[in-house]
C-alpha cells in the first residue's frame, strides 16, 4: 500500500479528529482532543480477544451478552457492554471498542482505537500463564503491529499523533491478587502480601515505561476493586455468612496505595506524559454498601447460576437459576459486574478521565 504524503496524512488526521469529536456526551476541556481509546488488560475490558484461544477464560456463549445488541455473545465478560465500550461512547468516539483480534475490523476501527485485553491476564506473567490468556508482553507486540497498520492508513506523522493523543487504558492486577495469590495460593507460598504487591507494582511500572517508549503520553490505570466483595471472594474467603473477605480487600488497598505512589513517581520521571490513577475501589464499594440508593437489590451474588462462584465457562446456558431481573444485581457472574453497574461507575469517572489530561505536557 502506498503511504500518504505528509500533507495528505495531516488532512486525513484532521478530518478524522473532527468526525470523532463532535458527539461527545461530555464536554472536553478546550485544549484536549481524544481521538482514540486503546486498552490493555484483563476480562473487565476484553471484547472478544480470547474467543479463539484454548483457555477457560472465555465467554462467547450464552448467557453472556444477553442484553448486548441483538443478544449476541461477543466475548465480553458481562450481560452487555463493558467499561471500554462505555468510555468511548461517553467521549463521543464510537459506540463500541472492538477487540483487536476481531476478524472483521475496518480501518476506521483502528484509527479510533481497539482493545488488546485478554480475560485472565495479570501484571504477573504467572497469572496469565495459569489462565492461558494473552500476556501483557504479547498485547504490547499486538500494539506494535497495530501502529504499523495505522501508519499504512494515515502515515507516520498521523500514527504518531494518534498514539500520542489517545487515551490509553490499562486494567490489570485483580487476577494477580484474587486468583494467583489467594484462590490458587501459588504466589502465597512464595511471598507475603506486601512482597507480592511490590512485585506486581514493579511489573506494572515496567509495562507503563514500555508504553511510554512506544509514544504513549496519556495513560489511565484502573486501581484494583474491592476484591473481597466480589461474589466469588465472599464464597471462598467470607466465611459462612459470605461477608466481604477482609484480607482480599486489604491486599487490594495495599496494591492501590503502592500503584498510586509509582504513578506519581513516573509522572515526575516523564514530565511530558500524564499517568492517571482511576480509582475503582471506592466507587464500587460505595455501590455495594448503598445498593438501594441506586436501585440494586442483590450485592452478594451474581445473576448467572447460583451467583456464588460461576464465571466464564462455568456461567453458561445450562447454569440453573440465572436471574431474570438483572437490573437489580450489581454483579453479572461471580466476578464481573453488570452493564448497569459499569454505566454508573463510568459515568462517575469520565470527567476525571477527560480533565486528567489538560496538562499532559506536549500531548496537550
Amino acid at each position: 500500500m502506498k503511504l500518504p504524503s505528509s500533507s495528505a496524512s495531516k488532512f486525513l488526521f484532521s478530518v478524522f479528529v473532527l468526525v470523532v469529536s463532535t458527539e461527545a456526551v461530555i464536554k472536553l476541556p478546550g485544549n484536549v482532543t481524544i481521538p482514540a481509546v486503546i486498552v490493555f488488560g484483563d476480562s473487565i475490558v476484553d471484547a472478544g480477544n480470547n474467543n479463539n484461544l484454548k483457555t477457560p477464560a472465555k465467554c462467547n456463549f450464552p448467557p453472556y451478552g444477553r442484553d448486548f445488541m441483538g443478544g449476541v455473545s461477543t466475548g465480553r465478560f458481562s450481560n452487555g457492554k463493558v467499561p471500554s465500550d462505555l468510555i468511548v461512547e461517553e467521549l463521543g468516539i464510537k459506540e463500541l471498542l472492538p477487540a483487536y483480534l476481531q476478524p472483521n475490523l475496518q480501518p476506521e476501527d483502528l484509527l479510533t482505537g481497539v482493545t488488546f485485553a485478554s480475560g485472565g491476564c495479570g501484571y504477573d506473567p504467572l497469572t496469565t500463564e495459569l489462565a492461558s490468556a494473552i500476556p501483557l508482553s504479547d498485547q504490547l507486540q499486538l500494539f506494535k503491529e497495530y501502529t504499523e497498520k495505522v501508519k499504512q492508513i494515515v502515515g507516520e506523522e498521523g500514527q504518531n499523533r494518534i498514539v500520542k493523543t489517545a487515551f490509553v487504558l490499562v486494567v490489570a492486577g485483580s487476577n494477580d491478587i484474587d486468583n494467583t495469590y489467594f484462590a490458587s495460593r501459588v504466589r502465597k507460598l512464595q511471598y507475603d502480601i506486601s512482597a507480592y504487591t511490590d512485585l506486581i507494582v514493579g511489573l506494572a511500572s515496567t509495562f507503563f515505561k514500555e508504553l511510554y517508549g512506544l509514544g504513549v503520553r496519556r495513560m489511565g490505570v484502573f486501581s484494583a476493586p474491592p476484591l473481597g466483595c466480589l461474589p466469588s471472594s465472599r464464597t471462598l474467603g467470607g466465611g459462612k455468612t459470605r461477608d466481604c473477605a477482609n484480607d482480599y480487600n486489604e491486599a487490594a488497598q495495599m496494591f492501590n496505595t503502592k500503584l498510586s505512589a509509582e504513578l506519581e513517581s513516573l509522572n515526575i520521571q516523564f514530565p511530558d506524559a500524564r499517568l492517571l490513577l482511576i480509582d475503582i475501589y471506592n466507587p464500587l464499594l460505595y455501590l455495594i454498601q448503598n445498593p438501594i440508593k441506586y436501585g440494586f437489590e442483590v450485592v452478594n451474588k451474581g445473576c448467572c447460576g447460583t451467583g456464588y462462584l460461576e464465571a466464564s465457562i462455568f456461567c453458561n446456558q445450562f447454569s440453573p437459576n440465572t436471574c431474570t431481573n438483572v437490573s437489580g444485581y450489581i454483579f453479572w457472574d461471580g466476578y464481573h459486574p453488570t452493564e448497569r453497574t459499569y454505566k454508573i461507575l463510568v459515568s462517575s469517572l469520565i470527567n476525571k478521565i477527560a480533565n486528567g489530561f489538560v496538562c499532559a505536557g506536549s500531548a496537550c
